[in-house]
């Protein structure tokens, strides 16, 4: 049984009816997910606070479960970024605008909206180069000691979130941030007009990147996974595609040449660029053996701190360029554009939708591989109001 929604300090359910400096009353709870340091999911009630100059308080309506949380709650770590304390978790999110801080002119209440999870420094020579992605200081929503969007109140600054359509709702302004994903993989990428490509892996960042790249005009585009359910639902999403089922009796090489056939027999048509969304280690290294001469492997998914086993004289000789990425920046327009425009529909993805009273649940399902999914999602029904 999941356990109940209790404050994290007080033990009782939160019920301010007035202001302190940091927080704001409310008559309704804050029912959120944390990651603990010790490998567990708690629900507690936490804190609203209320936005200061610059910042709006959201209601957070859909909120999207991804691979990293299940990393942070399974291994309590990413690379360098590790969970030294509980910590509310969740980074793919829109909502609707409750309270705008001072100084905030652009929103207003009511507004819905999508959450860019990553605030930046903004005075590093990084950031000050336009890179702000690769900022060292960046606070990013549900990476420790930031709180995330599992939760029904956040704080977040207006500028890192944009404003949605009426056409997108809020499910869709949640998808946002995988396509944000995947959009960077692309801008690394290069993508070419009737160029071969490979996309490794048909989770639900390598669906994304099917779609987007068969909308970039690549062609043709051969997926790949060892789940043959995974990939008859990449054929319905993008018929055009071929599917191309892991062999695990194969290494690498083995695989790569056996994805290489299926773009015919001269060197010139073999594949030019692969799109890694699994971060696996085997697959980076087929990737590295499926891309043709000159060609390049862009990494976009989570792997493991080190790699032992990468072909290092095969990704030298052949000049293939390995590239990677860090998650995005100037995405969310240009993406609201392809979602509102009709050039992607993502909502196919989305198998499962649990409140967010039961987001614990939503986590479980995520993890067992035994009962299939594609996107899960926590979505919040209340019609929350603020009750000064």
């Amino acid at each position: 049984m999941a356990p109940s929604f209790l404050d994290p300090q007080l033990s009782t359910p939160i019920t301010t009816t007035k202001h302190t400096a940091d927080t704001l009353a409310t008559p309704l709870p804050n029912p959120s997910l944390q990651v603990t340091a010790d490998h567990n999911l708690k629900c507690v009630n936490a804190p609203v606070y209320a936005p200061k100059h610059g910042e709006v308080l959201l209601q957070i309506k859909a909120t999207g479960i991804c691979g990293s949380d299940l990393h942070f709650w399974k291994s309590g770590r990413i690379g360098e970024l590790i969970f030294m304390g509980d910590c509310i978790i969740g980074h793919e999110a829109a909502g609707v605008v409750l309270k705008c801080g001072d100084g905030v002119s652009h929103l207003r209440p009511g507004d819905r909206v999508a959450v860019e999870p990553g605030v930046p420094c903004e005075t590093c020579f990084l950031c000050n180069d336009g890179r702000y992605n690769l900022c060292e200081d960046v606070q990013f929503a549900g990476v420790y000691p930031y709180a995330g969007t599992m939760q029904r109140y956040k704080v977040h600054p207006a500028k890192w979130v944009h404003k949605l359509p009426d056409n997108t709702t809020y499910v869709e302004g949640a998808l946002l941030e995988p396509l944000s994903v995947v959009m960077r993989g692309m801008q690394v990428a290069g993508l070419q007009l009737g160029r071969g490509a490979v996309v490794c892996g048909a989770g639900p960042i390598g669906l994304i990147a099917l779609g987007a790249a068969r909308a970039s005009g690549a062609h043709p585009i051969v997926i790949t996974d060892l789940e043959p359910a995974r990939l008859a639902f990449a054929k319905e999403f993008v018929p055009s595609c071929i599917t191309y089922q892991v062999d695990k009796s194969l290494d690498a090489e083995g695989n790569a040449k056996a994805i290489r056939a299926l773009f015919g027999k001269e060197e010139y048509f073999a594949p030019e660029t692969v799109l890694e969304c699994t971060g696996v280690e085997s697959s980076v290294c087929t990737a590295c053996y499926t891309a043709r001469r000159g060609g390049a492997v862009v990494v976009i998914g989570v792997g493991k701190a080190v790699m032992n086993n990468l072909p290092f004289m095969h990704i030298s000789m052949a000049e293939i360029d390995l590239r990677f990425i860090n998650r995005y920046r100037d995405t969310w327009p240009p993406a609201i554009a392809c979602m509102s425009g009709g050039i992607l529909d993502l909502k196919k993805l989305v198998s499962h939708t649990f409140p967010l009273e039961k987001a614990a649940d939503a986590l479980q399902l995520c993890a067992d591989s035994s009962k299939p999914s594609i996107k899960i999602l926590i979505v919040d029904e209340v019609d929350a109001t603020l009750d000064e």
